[in-house]
């Protein structure tokens, strides 16, 4: 039996490992694969080289396993000479339709049936709707069409060309579709926002246009109650007070 004093060896500390032990003091730091046969050596090596060997044990060790680390592979957008284009990327196999975005609906996703602009909006509209439209159009709208639609927002005010009011008559008679296909496709001076708006919020923003061409050419007919400027003023309501019966 060798004496404690005269070697360093490998012994397992713990299921599948071994550890390195001098003179049956723990170094905990060096840890090595239980695969490894245990090493003597004489105690004159002294540390040093019980850490040396460690070291180019976990090198050879780790050189032992590459798996999927070392392959032929090409990083992204890397040009190579295999593919008569001279690009490493493929491109996508002809009618690949990422999942979730599979638009079947032409109305809902173009604004037209074959190219003809649909009339109405492709789905109920409610306040939520409204109210999402609302905010869309005034933050991508308002810019030039100005609140109210009238055409005279802040960049117009700057210089911008100016586009035509929603309230002409030519735009409040326009099909709902046109206004979709002007958003998705832009128009004259107007650039797209399909990057900027969903087909959804796109339409949100249509019905929220109709809303604006209604605030300023509805007929008495149109407001629930009848003509307001028929109606009693709110002072006079409350001097009467209540009707009594």
């Amino acid at each position: 039996m060798k004496s404690r004093t005269e070697i360093f060896r490998l012994t397992p500390e713990a299921t599948g490992l071994r550890v390195w032990r001098r003179a049956g003091k723990l170094f905990p730091h060096l840890w090595l694969p239980a695969s490894l046969p245990q090493l003597w050596l004489p105690a004159s090596a002294g540390r040093t080289a019980a850490v040396s060997i460690a070291v180019l044990s976990l090198v050879a060790a780790a050189g032992c396993r590459q798996d999927m680390h070392n392959q032929p592979k090409y990083k992204g957008l890397r040009g190579t000479a295999f593919f008569a284009d001279g690009g490493s990327a493929r491109p996508l196999v002809e009618g690949t339709v990422a999942r979730g975005t599979l638009q079947d609906n032409e109305a809902f996703f173009t604004g037209k049936t074959g190219n003809t602009p649909v009339a109405e909006l492709p789905f109920k509209v409610d306040e939520a709707v409204l109210t999402r439209g609302q905010e869309r159009f005034n933050i991508y709208c308002t810019p030039c069409h100005d609140a109210t639609g009238s055409g005279r927002g802040m960049v117009v005010q700057r210089g911008f060309k100016q586009p035509p009011s929603f309230h002409d008559e030519r735009l409040r008679n326009s099909a709902a579709g046109y206004f979709f296909d002007v958003m998705t496709n832009g128009f004259g001076a107007m650039p797209d926002y399909k990057m900027q708006l969903s087909p959804r919020d796109r339409w949100a923003v249509v019905a929220y246009i109709r809303a604006l061409q209604l605030s300023q050419h509805a007929a008495a007919t149109d407001i629930p109650g009848g003509d307001p400027a028929k109606a009693q003023p709110p002072e006079a309501a409350a001097t009467h007070g209540p009707e009594k019966h």
